[in-house]
């Protein structure tokens, strides 16, 4: 065989016909299915792959290995996919495939194999999604219709935030009171629901937290510390890189949790409990709503764990747990922000670079905010806390560079409203994000003010990201990008 390839992918077909010449079976379907396992046993490496052969209509073949695969089955018609929303609106009966597996495909069934090729039945599980939360409904973009899905998407997240997490766990209350370290392992934009999520637990639980990158925490020296539970954030569950980090802390003994949108997902099956979202398909490769719903998730499993360890008195959980449901209130109201923010793009979308700056529990919105935009719009963008801008950030700012400024009207509001002034001075145009009591003075150092919904300090967050996703819709919008397929990028990031 001599080819020339710029991916390994090619190699395994290549492999497959050599093999397909070499082994002996009664008919070609059975051949095929041979070669196929033949071809598994000579290759390394986390891979998936579906196979189709000419001489054989009507059979495809499915194997799995440190990758994620999942069959969908239908009514006379069966399907292979990385992740489930690919055939959602076909079926929402799911096989997922353990490692090793190889799923045999015929119109009217399926037949999985374990590495040993010998025959094993797997349950099929019933995802509650159902047709229509998988369509546009009406919307230009998937993108646009799960932004306005989130007060709907945090209300479904909170019908089980009020579990007994401890349950969830497998901890009892002194199981609790004994953590003495978390790990937050995700990537992406379900990192940065780490990063605030890090902010909950440790001042309203008193738990020192650590947010690693899942890509960064696999390869780096973790100390094997007792008391430690590592949680894995994930819309999918299928994220490599973050089943990796997992596997690892598992590893290290550590106890696992699993923050997931998807279930029987891979990494649910990985860890030790699971924490569902219950947000509904994303679509969409630019996350929205299942950050929110993240956040949301880790808001209640803060709280639930300060009040186990006696870090929260009982009326401040009650207090906080009320303050949590008025939270699909107030994101209702931030979503009718995009007139606004749509009308403001108009100024500012032809810039080549953008700035968003926050603090504390808003720095990470900013990257996410800095990160929406990269995804979807193709333009520069970066998010730095907003203290940082004097120590290099601000020599990047110059005249018309958009910046903009995540500052709700709390204790570093007076901070915030000098970082304004200084990109101001520089020419920056300033967009301010923040809540009515700040208006007035935002108004002062600003361009433009999007003023949204007032909430408590640590959910604020959850609120201040909508204008931000709105503007990232916006731009790319206007500069005709492919907004639910961004260029080079995917929903499930399914190598490492």
């Amino acid at each position: 065989h001599r080819f020339k390839s710029e991916t390994d992918t090619e190699v395994i077909a290549h492999l497959i016909e050599e093999n397909l010449l070499h082994v002996r079976a009664a008919n070609d379907q059975d051949r095929l299915l041979k070669a196929v396992q033949k071809t598994n046993k000579e290759i390394s490496g986390a891979y998936a792959y579906g196979v189709l052969w000419a001489r054989t209509p009507g059979l495809l073949i499915g194997v799995k290995k440190q990758s994620p695969m999942v069959v969908g089955v239908g009514k006379n018609e069966n399907f292979l996919a990385s992740d489930v929303p690919a055939f959602l609106k076909h079926t929402n009966k799911v096989l997922f495939l353990e490692e090793g597996d190889v799923a045999v495909l015929h119109v009217d069934g399926v037949t999985v194999l374990d590495k040993d090729g010998k025959e094993k039945k797997i349950k099929p599980v019933k995802i509650s999604w159902d047709q229509k939360t998988a369509e546009k409904g009406g919307y230009a973009h998937f993108m646009l219709k799960e932004i306005y899905d989130q007060p709907q998407a945090i209300e479904d997240t909170l019908r089980t935030a009020r579990t007994d997490f401890g349950k969830i766990l497998g901890l009892d209350t002194e199981g609790i009171r004994q953590l003495r370290n978390i790990h937050i392992i995700a990537c992406g934009t379900a990192y940065h629901a780490g990063l605030v999520g890090k902010y909950y637990i440790e001042q309203l639980a008193g738990i020192p937290v650590s947010v690693d990158l899942a890509s960064e925490y696999k390869y780096r020296t973790v100390p094997q510390l007792p008391h430690t539970l590592a949680i894995a954030i994930s819309q999918s569950g299928e994220t490599a890189d973050t089943i990796g980090a997992i596997k690892k802390a598992k590893e290290l003994g550590f106890r696992t949790l699993a923050i997931c949108n998807v279930l029987g997902s891979s990494l649910t099956r990985t860890c030790d409990s699971t924490f569902f979202t219950h947000c509904g398909p994303e679509i969409s490769v630019a996350s929205t709503k299942a950050f929110t719903s993240q956040i949301t998730s880790m808001y209640a499993l803060a709280a639930f764990l300060g009040q186990a360890n006696g870090n929260l008195s009982a009326a401040t959980f009650e207090k906080l747990y009320k303050e949590l449901l008025a939270l699909s209130k107030a994101m209702s109201e931030a979503v009718k922000l995009e007139y606004e923010v749509r009308h403001l793009t108009r100024k500012i979308y032809k810039a080549d670079r953008f700035i968003f700056l926050g603090r504390n529990v808003n720095f990470p919105i900013a990257l996410e905010g800095a990160l929406k935009l990269k995804e979807v719009s193709y333009r520069s963008a970066e998010g730095f806390a907003a203290g940082e801008i004097k120590h290099g950030p601000i020599s990047i700012i110059d005249k018309g560079t958009p910046v903009i400024v995540i500052m709700p009207h709390d204790a570093l509001f007076e901070k915030m409203l000098s970082a304004c002034q200084e990109c101001r001075a520089r020419g920056a145009f300033v967009v301010a994000v923040t809540t009515k009591a700040g208006a007035k003075l935002a108004a002062d150092v600003a361009d433009k003010v999007f003023i949204v919904p007032q909430t408590n300090e640590f959910l604020q967050p959850v609120v201040d990201v909508v204008p931000l996703q709105f503007l990232a819709y916006w731009i790319a919008k206007r500069l005709g990008c492919d907004i639910d397929q961004p260029r080079n990028l995917a929903k499930s990031v399914t190598v490492e």
